[in-house]
């Protein structure tokens, strides 16, 4: 009879004993953590700047005239190339060769005055005053006929550059009027063999644009094609010129614009000639750069009070994962990855790249906190009051 009581207490024992162990393993499946994991790299990482712009030849020029007068002729046509000194446009200047014929008149009718008063004064018949006068009245009329010799030849309408005519010129009969704020423009001349970006950067970005700086851009006309530029110059006022309590624009500016903006111009060589002025350019301006650097994807990385850090992942025979806190000093940001200036990494380590939200707790373990009945305090268990 003893053997059977000590048979099933045996089986017993060994019963709790694997349903213990059952239990535990259930639990530890439960609350084991996995992680997504990602390796710790070296790569060539770049920091860029985006900015939008515009295409522009490096020098163009709009040949308008110093005199008002109707186009006579046009002597060439748009996209032909012109030199420094050709006759591009004349004007019709009947009205400015009368003139300067009426001044050529004028002129030696006063040379003869002023011969005779001279005559006259030397022999005493003339004042010194009346000689001054006829000297003035000489003097004038030779300036008329300048400035009516001027007139004449501005109507012959030259390039004032090499380059390319851009766009479609007056034609012949247009009326073109002179003017120091508006002129008429009866042309544009530009020269394309070298083009230019001007862009405008954020106030947030234009600290870490330099002189020199590479940068490469896209254009809508050939959306596979990549072009290359560097930076030429950086404005040293923001395109509204809103510092300037002076100017009414610039005040009304920055009351109705809250973002500051730059203009910094680009070199870009189009040895293609694919570029033309005003097309939109869309610039990646690379403002930093880490060769063959340690570097880690940006969701990897974490922040508490002491500073960012990683969490390196090792696992155990077991293949259970245990997570190490690794505090890092940040480089330069990519799109994707982020460098590692200093840290105790090393290339290949694994890291977590899942986010960790607060830990669930099992049912058996609120059980075992609150007390056998899983009872909360103050009240019976099961779901909140609504």
């Amino acid at each position: 009879m003893k053997w059977k009581i000590l048979l099933a207490a045996v089986l017993l024992i060994s019963a709790a004993v694997a349903g213990y162990y059952f239990y535990s393993q259930q639990i530890e499946a439960e609350t084991a953590q996995t992680y997504e994991t990602e390796k710790v790299m070296r790569m060539d990482l770049s920091k860029t700047v985006s900015a939008t712009g515009t295409i522009q030849p490096r020098e163009s020029v709009e040949v308008s005239s110093k005199i008002t007068a109707r186009i006579k002729e046009v002597l060439v046509k748009e996209n032909q190339r012109v030199t420094a000194g050709q006759v591009v446009a004349i004007l019709d200047g009947k009205d400015y060769e009368a003139r300067l014929n009426q001044a050529n008149f004028a002129l030696t009718n006063m040379a003869q005055k002023l011969a005779r008063t001279k005559r006259l004064y030397e022999i005493g018949a003339k004042s010194l005053e009346a000689l001054e006068d006829a000297q003035y009245n000489y003097d004038r009329a030779k300036s008329e006929v300048e400035l009516a010799e001027s007139d004449v030849n501005e109507t012959v309408i030259t390039a004032p550059m090499d380059g390319i005519v851009v766009g479609e010129p007056l034609t012949a009969g247009s009326m073109a009027v002179q003017g120091n704020s508006n002129p008429t423009v009866i042309m544009r001349i530009a020269d394309l063999s070298e083009k230019l970006v001007k862009a405008k950067v954020d106030e947030t970005d234009i600290g870490s644009v330099k002189v020199g700086a590479r940068a490469t851009f896209t254009v809508d006309a050939y959306p596979d094609e990549e072009f290359s530029a560097t930076v030429h110059t950086i404005s040293q006022t923001d395109t509204a010129n809103s510092w300037d309590s002076t100017s009414s624009s610039g005040n009304s500016s920055s009351s109705s614009n809250s973002v500051i903006y730059y203009y910094v111009t680009f070199n870009a060589p189009d040895p293609k000639n694919l570029l033309l002025p005003a097309m939109t350019a869309r610039l990646d301006i690379t403002v930093g750069r880490a060769e063959q650097s340690l570097c880690v994807p940006i969701e990897a990385i974490k922040t508490d009070g002491s500073g960012s850090y990683v969490e390196r992942i090792t696992t155990d025979p077991k293949g259970r994962q245990s997570a190490e806190k690794v505090y890092i000093t940040i480089g330069i940001y990519g799109d994707e990855f982020v460098e590692v200036a200093s840290g105790d990494l090393r290339e290949g380590d694994d890291i977590s790249v899942t986010y960790q939200a607060a830990a669930k707790t099992t049912s058996a373990q609120t059980g075992k906190n609150m007390g056998g009945g899983g009872m909360r305090r103050g009240g019976m268990g099961g779901p909140p009051p609504m």
